[in-house]
């Protein structure tokens, strides 16, 4: 079964520095029907006004995963680390049992656009920590799923929970498949351009939910770059 869930239809926040599209219930943001799938919480797609950013709050108990799609994100917490988020990048950091941190768009003339994802841990009270890593390049002719993050070695940043977050691109008239083990589920985000999944389109901010599937098949409308997530 699949459900789209189209970009439009998302909730959003919009502030003089932020406009954030809301996949699942967030903040204010309050839709009974959308409040997560899965070990999936929250993926909000963020645009963030130059020299502009998240003030210092605190977070427990998730796995937070930064895609920045365009533009550079500066990150500080309370573990003493300190770096720049840039595409082609991901950052992972686990809540655990508390942890401080800000997110702050360092250009003075550019805005930053990402997706902010939350995992629910299956632990609570965990050690925080912290890891920032390249994604392996990809092919712009062979598309093909990276796993960027999840909880084996082969992935890019290490969670805490049995999930796993796959990218690919998929250049025009391309497609690029994903084999579910039975009683797994999988969502799909578009992050740009255009996909075919079952014969419907999906673009950029689109999402679907896909349940009682053993295999995803997306084909690729237009040069595109999707994300996978592959769940309990």
């Amino acid at each position: 079964m699949i459900v789209k869930r189209p970009g439009e239809e998302r909730g959003r926040t919009r502030l003089s520095w932020l406009d954030s599209r809301h996949s699942f219930s967030f903040g204010e943001y309050y839709d009974p029907r959308h409040m997560g799938f899965g070990a999936l919480r929250v993926i909000n797609e963020d645009w963030v006004a130059p020299a502009a950013g998240f003030a210092t709050h605190g977070h427990r108990d998730m796995e937070i995963v930064t895609y920045v799609i365009s533009g550079a994100l500066e990150h500080k917490d309370s573990l003493g680390t300190g770096s720049i988020i840039r595409p082609g990048e991901v950052q992972r950091m686990s809540a655990g049992t508390g942890i401080l941190h800000s997110e702050f768009n360092p250009s003075r003339s550019d805005p930053v656009h990402l997706l902010q994802i939350w995992i629910l841990p299956t632990e609570r009270g965990i050690e925080p920590g912290y890891e920032q890593k390249a994604i392996p390049a990809r092919s712009p002719r062979t598309a093909r799923f990276a796993v960027i993050a999840g909880p084996d070695e082969d992935a890019s940043v290490r969670i805490h929970q049995d999930a796993r977050i796959l990218a690919a691109e998929i250049p025009p008239g391309v497609a690029v498949a994903h084999d579910l083990v039975e009683g797994r589920r999988a969502w799909l985000q578009v992050v740009r351009g255009a996909v075919e999944l079952e014969g419907s389109a999906y673009f950029a901010g689109d999402g679907a939910a896909i349940s009682d599937e053993s295999r995803v098949e997306l084909y690729g409308r237009d040069s595109s770059e999707l994300l996978l997530f592959d769940l309990p």
